[in-house]
């Protein structure tokens, strides 16, 4: 069965994809599976570009180890907030200055927004999924969500910024939706249910 590569050691994600690419016949991989431990680094300017950047430097690593017939599939992710000019963007992962600090970065947006009224907390998760085969063929594509940010935190389920993304819809912060709410409605779920068909071309191939 070919494999699915995804350019990631985050096991929230890891877990969120596997649940959305569940009917697609490939065995889907993370990099602690295949026992490679390297960070890549995201220097592009737009989730797109990182997207691309991750991919095509793991691709490069399985080809110095001699794999073969494979897809590598990589997201960047986040959050924008037009109130703070798109903040946190490229940076929602690192925005408290540590990497993966889901506390301090949400901290940190409560207090930019602090006194700020609803009509100005508009927020918008967004995703940018990029594919690359052992053949060298690219593809990427986008998936959004609308929201606001809450005032505090509600729920304890999700990671990152959901506590504080309000999903008018549900009526619910992702923070307190189900997997399954989530799965079916994310940024992520948005943009890997159009990509489930750019997928399934290349495994055509």
């Amino acid at each position: 069965m070919r494999k699915l590569i995804l350019a990631t050691n985050n096991k929230n994600k890891v877990k969120e994809i596997r649940e959305i690419l569940k009917e697609l016949k490939i065995d889907i991989m993370s990099l602690y599976d295949l026992n490679i431990d390297v960070d890549i680094e995201e220097t592009g300017s737009s989730f797109e570009e990182n997207s691309l950047i991750k991919v095509r430097g793991i691709a490069d690593i399985l080809k110095k180890n001699n794999y073969k017939n494979f897809i590598v599939m990589a997201d960047d992710s986040g959050l924008e907030v037009p109130y703070l000019g798109g903040e946190p963007g490229i940076f929602s992962a690192r925005y408290s200055g540590v990497h993966g600090d889901d506390k301090g970065n949400n901290k940190k947006l409560l207090l930019k927004l602090q006194g700020i009224p609803k009509s100005d907390r508009k927020a918008c998760f967004r995703c940018a999924i990029g594919l690359i085969d052992s053949n060298d063929v690219e593809k990427v594509i986008e998936g959004t969500v609308e929201g606001f940010i809450t005032e505090k935190e509600e729920g304890d389920g999700g990671f990152g910024y959901d506590p504080l993304f309000f999903y008018e819809p549900l009526n619910k912060t992702f923070g307190e939706l189900s997997s399954e709410e989530k799965n079916s409605i994310s940024h992520r779920a948005n943009a890997l249910n159009k990509l489930k068909n750019e997928i399934e071309e290349l495994l055509d191939k």
